[in-house]
């Protein structure tokens, strides 16, 4: 996996916080009364809400003297919400994070957890392989892996078998998967591939390749060789072969058509998406199966998830690390599997019986596709400007997306925003 960059953390900003909670304790004449409730905030919908719930009710159950008061916040007001929370002072006990985890950590407002696990006993890479220290900004761990499951690979089983070519594998090259998307084309009719104008799938591209999006000193490197070349192939693989719809062609099928629903409904032969594709085929016609990604000069792709974590808001991080560390065991995260919600991080559930052969799957799903991924998870640069770096990305490829164009020439715009945002 590729090392994520170091660095400075806010160390006086943490020592602020202390000082004005211990203030403020001072001032009130004691401790507030801690009444055994814990804050805890999630993004997503009500498969979500049900899921956290159905979890929070293991936890209580088996800790009677202590609540937890879940608040589901819709994703797109998630980052605003709890950072008016926390600037107000009144920070959850529990925050889900994701992938701008260290635009809190380096601002100190999520507090370090690796004694809370050491006095746990909670081993991190046991618990969750690869993936265990994904959460980490200098050196320190900020959150505990909870939902992480790698980008797979969809693809419809009829069209296959109509157009004669073997299902994917994880031993597939690019190589292969371009020739699969050419036998599986019918011009204006049916498409290969559903396109990788995502950050996650031309990510993986741009690892495969060798390249790297930030670089193990910290620097931005998006305009490299090896990037360049695997932005160019996904974008060709719409305009120049037209394996895969553009914008247009995507537009013309109807609104909000992408990859994820173009898959169900038969158009696009391979997708490459995460689990919750799942939930939208259960029910669908097609005949669909998962395979790992292909791989490049090596082998790459994209994880997603989330991680649980303690703002420095919380009365009692003790308790608040003892629920997330119930939450991220055995018990609490077979309920996810048994929602069809997501990827459970814990690798002892990812092995089991459950994950592999779940109730919900149509017969012969290779579950098993998540973990042979898991191997080949590279470590994406969670950087504390990780929304800058985005907007970067969406500001100049807006246009080579929807039109095509020279990958050199876009990145290039792209490496210099990022070199005035990254210290």
């Amino acid at each position: 996996m590729v090392e994520m960059a170091r660095w400075r953390r806010g160390a006086g900003l943490a020592a602020t916080a202390l000082l004005a909670a211990a203030a403020l304790a001072a001032c009130g004449g004691g401790e507030a009364e801690d009444d055994g409730t814990l804050k805890m905030v999630v993004w997503g919908g009500d498969l979500d809400k049900e899921t956290y719930q159905a979890r929070i009710d293991l936890y209580e159950a088996a800790n009677p003297d202590t609540k937890i008061e879940l608040q589901l916040i819709p994703a797109d007001k998630y980052a605003q919400k709890v950072q008016t929370m926390i600037a107000g002072g009144d920070g959850p006990d529990i925050m889900q994070v994701a992938e701008n985890v260290n635009s809190y950590s380096s601002k100190s407002q999520l507090l370090p957890l690796d004694e809370y696990a050491e006095s746990a006993g909670l081993d991190l890479e046991q618990r969750f392989g690869p993936v265990g220290d994904l959460y980490t900004y200098e050196d320190q761990t900020y959150a505990i892996p909870d939902r992480s499951g790698a980008m797979i690979l969809y693809y419809n089983k009829d069209l296959f078998d109509a157009a004669g070519v073997e299902y994917p594998t994880a031993a597939w090259t690019q190589e292969d998967a371009q020739a699969a998307m050419e036998k599986l084309t019918i011009p204006g009719e049916q498409w290969g591939f559903s396109g990788a104008g995502w950050w996650a799938q031309w990510w993986s591209f741009a690892y495969q390749n060798g390249g790297q999006i930030i670089d193990d000193s910290g620097q931005p490197t998006v305009n490299s060789p090896e990037v360049v070349e695997a932005l160019q192939w996904a974008n060709d693989l719409q305009y120049k072969y037209h394996y895969a719809p553009t914008a247009t062609e995507y537009a013309d099928m109807g609104p909000d058509m992408g990859g994820d629903p173009a898959f169900a409904a038969g158009t696009v032969a391979m997708n490459a998406t995460g689990f919750w594709g799942i939930g939208g085929l259960i029910e669908s016609d097609i005949n669909w199966g998962i395979a790992p990604m292909w791989g490049g000069k090596e082998q790459a792709v994209s994880a997603f998830g989330s991680g649980l974590s303690i703002t420095r808001d919380s009365d009692n991080p003790e308790k608040a690390f003892e629920a997330i560390d119930f939450l991220t065991d055995v018990e609490a995260q077979t309920v996810i599997i048994d929602k069809a919600q997501d990827v459970p991080a814990n690798l002892e559930v990812q092995q089991s019986d459950a994950f592999l052969s779940p109730a919900w799957a149509p017969e012969g799903l290779n579950m098993g596709a998540f973990g042979e991924s898991s191997e080949f998870i590279f470590r994406a640069p969670f950087i504390p400007e990780w929304n800058e770096m985005q907007a970067a990305f969406d500001d100049n490829l807006g246009t080579f997306w929807n039109e095509g164009g020279d990958a050199k020439t876009e990145l290039d715009k792209v490496q210099t925003q990022l070199e005035s945002i990254i210290e």
